[in-house]
């Protein structure tokens, strides 16, 4: 160790020896003034110099340098009691550095030497006691035996007496009897570590002892980042990085952060808060150095990750999650980084925010071109589902579940369109409780809507009209409709089906869009179906009228245009089993009370008639079978017009048309 520097006695052994040469320059000669005198010992000066002789013996018996025996043997864990007769001595000898120092009249330098030797080889030991502690207690000194058995922070003086009291009390607390077993080994080390360190730091050699803190500690904070599976990268190794590796990566990341935040880190202020009690500044110094590199390195990987420049709008959702996480973590962070000296982690924080921030608006940019510049040429068969509509809908669908990340990410950033857009977009959208952003001209988002429901609301709108486009590629108008409806329905029901869609865009917003949908049906079933209904004669004056002649006529004309709607209509799909129900039995309940009168009527009249015997080719029941066969995709159709063996008593065609 160092001498001098922090000791009592070198810090007054120069004003010692300016009395005493100034008092030799006083005498002129030996004859003419009496000899210097001896230095007086009185009562107190006595009782200090046997606190020194007493001291001697243990702190002697204990010097490393002293005795192999003392090298390799723990104070602290051989005999406690003598270690607390360790601690008394050096606190007598500090008490009789002070006493002699005051009074230099009463002190000889051989005394003040003797007393400074002896400190300093209480300090090797103490710092050996100390070094010794911290590692080999160190599994329960890990942060969740610190957390679950910190007691109540308090603050002490630099005062030997109380020091040793705390640690009789925190031995008498930690009894077997009364806590776990881990539980117990963590309070008497803590213990332990705050009494010497409260003895070092009283004593001069402070330093020595936070050295030997910092360097253990962060040692074993490091190891427990790594042993988290966080292990720090590059700003060019994460540019280079596949997106698989990168993703394995953050999902480290994920589950290292939250551990590290609210167990390492808050683990290791509550020890500095415990062993340093004594001072707070000595234990804010001792955990800035431990946890704020670690900490920064932590809280900048999302900052790197943000910063990649190759990247695809499906990755969002990565960026989200970290954002998520570390929102979530901002009151740990302010809580356990809250000196002055450890605001670089929480600016770290803020700064990782807002460029994950920046990297979830670029992202859904480029969300929004990709859909605006995807340029299919081809027609979904049968009108079925669109690629892009199960694309896009997913993709919103987990944005919803990010609302409350994306709100904070927007909450400046108000939605701008080239056009005003139509009063009813907004009219439908489900509004917040309270502005959320100025609107100051015809392109953003009124003062009542969310910027979030806003965007979402947008980005749909974006696929509504691609698809409007999509379905210009369909030669029939009815399979143009019949694909509307699928892929708006599909649209409506992911948006119902998803509470934070739901909750974004709202019910109005559903219900407008579901009449659309309703719309878009009734348009496929008139133009699907109006020229078979128009085959019937709806009057039944007129049905009753009929004539041999023109009941077959008017069967004849029904049999083609059903014929040819069914044949048109049999590669034709609905992906939604309920949406496919409905239709039929919309579809049903429009052909087949219409044609049973009709039906009735031409097979009365053109029975044992020379006519074909396949004049009346369906009966009603034939009409609900092949319509409920109409849908499911895949078919040709051509089936329905090769079949004969109708039959006019009315025996069902339908097996045969399979």
């Amino acid at each position: 160790m160092k001498k001098a520097t922090r000791s009592i006695f070198f810090h007054s052994s120069p004003r010692h020896s300016h009395h005493h040469h100034g008092h030799r320059r006083r005498s002129p000669s030996p004859s003419s003034s009496p000899s210097p005198a001896p230095p007086v010992y009185t009562f107190s000066a006595t009782m200090m110099e046997e606190n020194v002789s007493d001291a001697e013996e243990i702190i002697t018996k204990w010097d490393p340098q002293g005795s192999s025996y003392a090298k390799i043997t723990s104070l602290f864990h051989e005999s406690r009691e003598e270690a607390r007769r360790f601690l008394r001595a050096v606190a007598d000898l500090r008490r009789a550095m002070h006493f002699f120092v005051a009074d230099s009249h009463v002190a000889s330098t051989a005394l003040l030497v003797r007393a400074q030797t002896l400190m300093q080889a209480a300090m090797r030991r103490l710092q050996k006691e100390f070094h010794q502690i911290l590692c080999v207690s160190r599994h329960c000194l890990d942060p969740e035996s610190s957390v679950s058995s910190s007691p109540t922070r308090s603050s002490h003086s630099l005062n030997s007496s109380s020091s040793l009291s705390d640690l009789e009390e925190e031995e008498t607390r930690a009894s077997p009897g009364s806590i776990g077993e881990v539980d117990c080994a963590s309070a008497v080390a803590v213990a332990d570590l705050r009494v010497i360190a409260e003895c070092m730091v009283s004593s001069g050699y402070g330093k020595e002892c936070v050295k030997v803190y910092k360097l253990v500690r962060r040692s074993i904070v490091d190891e427990g980042v790594y042993k988290l599976g966080f292990e720090k990268p590059s700003l060019v190794h994460v540019q280079k990085f596949d997106w698989d590796v990168l993703d394995v990566r953050i999902r480290s990341w994920l589950a290292a952060s939250k551990a590290a935040v609210r167990t390492l880190f808050s683990g290791e202020r509550a020890l500095c808060d415990q062993v340093f009690a004594f001072s707070s500044s000595i234990s804010e110094s001792c955990f800035a150095e431990i946890a704020m590199e670690p900490a920064m390195q932590l809280l900048r990987f999302p900052e790197l990750v943000a910063s990649k420049k190759k990247t695809t709008p499906e990755r969002i959702f990565r960026i989200l999650d970290m954002y998520d996480c570390i929102s979530e973590l901002w009151p740990d962070l302010e809580s356990t980084f809250s000196f002055q000296s450890t605001a670089a982690v929480r600016s770290q924080a803020a700064s990782s925010l807002t460029k994950l921030g920046e990297a979830v608006r670029s992202s859904l940019v480029e969300f929004e071109s990709a859909m605006q510049r995807d340029s299919s040429k081809a027609a979904v068969p049968g009108g079925g589902l669109h690629p892009l509509s199960r694309y896009v809908m997913n993709y919103v669908t987990f944005l919803a579940d990010y609302s409350s990340a994306l709100e904070d990410i927007y909450a400046d950033y108000p939605l701008e369109t080239p056009n005003p857009l139509p009063e009813s977009f907004f009219d439908a959208i489900a509004p917040t409780s309270a502005p959320s952003s100025p609107s100051s001209r015809g392109g953003e988002t009124p003062l009542l809507m969310s910027p979030v429901s806003a965007r979402v609301g947008w980005l749909i709108l974006g696929l509504l009209c691609k698809l409007d486009i999509r379905a210009e590629l369909y030669r029939e108008a009815a399979l143009a409709y019949l694909f509307l409806t699928n892929n708006l329905r599909y649209v409506v029901r992911k948006v119902r089906s998803s509470s934070g869609l739901l909750e974004l865009l709202g019910e109005e917003w559903v219900a407008r869009h579901e009449a659309r949908a309703r719309g878009y049906a009734s348009s496929y079933e008139r133009l699907a179906w109006d020229n078979v209904l128009a085959a019937i004669p709806l009057d039944t004056a007129v049905v009753a009228k009929m004539d041999v002649q023109a009941a077959g006529e008017r069967m004849r004309r029904f049999n083609e245009a059903f014929e040819k709607a069914y044949r048109a209509q049999a590669g034709w799909a609905v992906a939604d089993g309920r949406i496919r129900e409905e239709l039929k039995l919309s579809i049903a309940r429009k052909l087949i009370p219409a044609y049973r009168p009709f039906y009735e009527r031409c097979r009365l009249l053109l029975r044992g008639e020379m006519v074909s015997p396949a004049a009346v080719r369906f009966a009603p029941e034939d009409l609900e079978n092949y319509i409920s066969d109409l849908f499911y995709g895949g078919g040709t159709g051509s089936s329905v017009s090769s079949t004969t063996n109708s039959s006019v008593s009315g025996g069902s065609s339908h097996g045969s048309c399979r």
